[in-house]
């Protein structure tokens, strides 16, 4: 029973992406408008997408610019990799957990707000 799951973990492990890449959970801001930055992003250069973010007068440009800069952080820390070299390979955004609010309105019906989040994945690697 034990070498089976050692052998299984020796798998997973050799079948692991070891690309860098960074997870920033439960962002406050709707998926669908993050995902219009990270479409602008998706292919560039490090440091062209991080001066793109600068300058993209979005809200959900400050939290990818914060995600892309930990994932190089990973790269040049964990992998020994150049910022120089890195490219934006995958980035993608989920929905997180929606928090259900309640407006009142007149005559004594409610209706409902419900203010999305996400969660903003950013996959990094090196140019070939």
């Amino acid at each position: 029973m034990a070498k089976n799951m050692r052998e299984k973990s020796a798998r997973i492990e050799e079948l692991r992406d070891k690309r860098p890449k960074a997870i920033a959970k439960h962002v406050r801001i709707s998926p669908y408008k993050v995902r219009i930055v990270l479409d602008i992003i998706r292919g560039k250069g490090y440091k062209e997408a991080v001066a793109i973010l600068e300058n993209t007068p979005k809200s959900a440009s400050e939290p990818i610019k914060k995600v892309i800069m930990s994932a190089a952080a990973n790269a040049e820390h964990n992998l020994g990799l150049n910022k120089d070299n890195l490219y934006v390979a995958e980035a993608y955004a989920d929905q997180g957990p929606t928090l259900k609010r309640v407006n009142p309105v007149s005559k004594g019906r409610a209706y409902r707000i419900l203010k999305r989040t996400s969660h903003i994945t950013v996959v990094l690697d090196a140019k070939a």
